[in-house]
């Protein structure tokens, strides 16, 4: 399961380099392909707690397969259309649009495949393992795109795209989980203060992550391979720090332990831009990602009934695509104000934030520490004669 959605969702940490370099490259402009690429992530923003409900409603099998057939469709048909913006910008809408919902699909299918001592550790792995996309899934796009073509590149995309879709869809799990139909109005699960707190913390954390790759491209740029290395240096210290915190119990308090982990490495980033200093500092950040991840997914799973996990998961993936963008422009701009380190102090800030947040409303976050993770049960009344 782990491996068939890991596939499932590669071409989502592809997309966005592949859209970019295509448009660009056609256009000839940058400006025109950061708003082909803005549509795109805002599709992915909407349809994240919206298809992930559907789920629920129609099951999953039938909303994963034809978010995969319109997804692929649509980034075809932005591989082979002439470039016209508005045309670009539909296509790249309806693409993020039709984003299939994988991982809100795989979180919520975890509690039925393990017992209860398993899931936090299931979680954990996960979060670490989501990894391997960010180091595999750029490199490999960018290397199809510019020594083949870009053309060649969002087509591997949609390759990818419906092998792996295939392979999770017909994962005989997916089948055989059924979400019940949600009975609470669309959005209220996010009146869960659990919920809430993850996609807001969700919105904080990868935040900073966007604001340190725009960090590091700006310090080292585009031609050498220092940027590759040190970005995938950070990958590796989240992957490492998940795999080495499966086991441990997760109380109120382990976000904000684990989240300062996090903020002391990026602070840390401010010393010196050097590419020794910059990698060390960033593995020292990384080992909290994966973890603080785990305990997002925990506590949502845990929070809210199992007819709710799918709608949730999609509402905490929606914080973190729009801490994504926000992310970047912040840093974009400081980068053009102040130079690379502006990007390291937005990435600061956000993680101080998310910090502050968590020790402020640590109370809303559940302790794990004596039970497990799984969904609450749906119950209703059972009607006797």
């Amino acid at each position: 399961m782990i491996a068939a959605q890991l596939t499932a969702r590669l071409p989502m940490g592809m997309m966005s380099l592949a859209v970019l370099l295509h448009v660009q490259h056609t256009t000839g402009s940058y400006g025109e392909a950061g708003l082909v690429l803005a549509a795109a992530s805002v599709g992915q923003a909407i349809a994240g707690p919206v298809t992930s409900r559907w789920m629920g409603r129609w099951g999953m099998r039938p909303v994963l397969t034809l978010t995969t057939i319109v997804c692929a469709v649509a980034i075809t048909a932005l591989a082979f259309v002439p470039p016209v913006l508005p045309v670009y910008v539909v296509l790249g809408a309806l693409a993020g649009l039709a984003t299939p919902p994988v991982q809100s699909a795989a979180r919520t299918i975890y509690p039925k495949l393990v017992n209860s001592t398993q899931l936090t550790p299931l979680f954990s792995l996960d979060a670490s393992l989501q990894e391997i996309i960010w180091i595999v899934a750029p490199v490999v796009v960018t290397f199809v795109s510019t020594q083949i073509s870009t053309v060649a590149g969002l087509l591997m995309i949609v390759l990818i795209l419906l092998g792996g879709g295939a392979w999770f869809i017909l994962s005989p799990e997916v089948g055989r989980v059924r979400i019940p139909r949600s009975r609470r109005a669309f959005g209220r699960v996010l009146l869960r203060p659990a919920v809430l707190l993850a996609t807001v913390v969700g919105f904080l954390l990868i935040g900073a992550c966007a604001s340190v790759e725009a960090g590091v491209v700006a310090t080292f740029g585009h031609d050498g391979a220092e940027a590759g290395i040190v970005l995938a240096v950070f990958s590796l210290g989240s992957l490492a720090g998940g795999l080495l915190s499966g086991r441990i119990p997760i109380s109120r308090w382990a976000m904000a332990r684990r989240l300062a982990i996090f903020t002391a490495g990026l602070a840390l980033t401010l010393v010196s831009l050097n590419v020794w200093w910059l990698g060390g500092s960033l593995v020292v950040a990384g080992i909290g990602i994966a973890p603080a991840l785990a305990v997002l997914f925990a506590m949502t799973s845990a929070s809210v009934k199992f007819s709710d996990t799918a709608e949730a998961f999609g509402w905490i993936g929606t914080g973190q695509l729009i801490g994504a963008a926000a992310g970047s422009a912040i840093a974009g701009f400081l980068i053009d104000g102040a130079g690379p380190v502006g990007a390291f102090l937005t990435a600061t800030a956000f993680a101080v934030v998310g910090l502050v947040v968590s020790v402020v409303f640590v109370r809303g976050f559940p302790d794990l520490r004596f039970r497990d993770a799984s969904p609450i049960p749906d119950t209703e009344p059972v009607h006797l004669p």
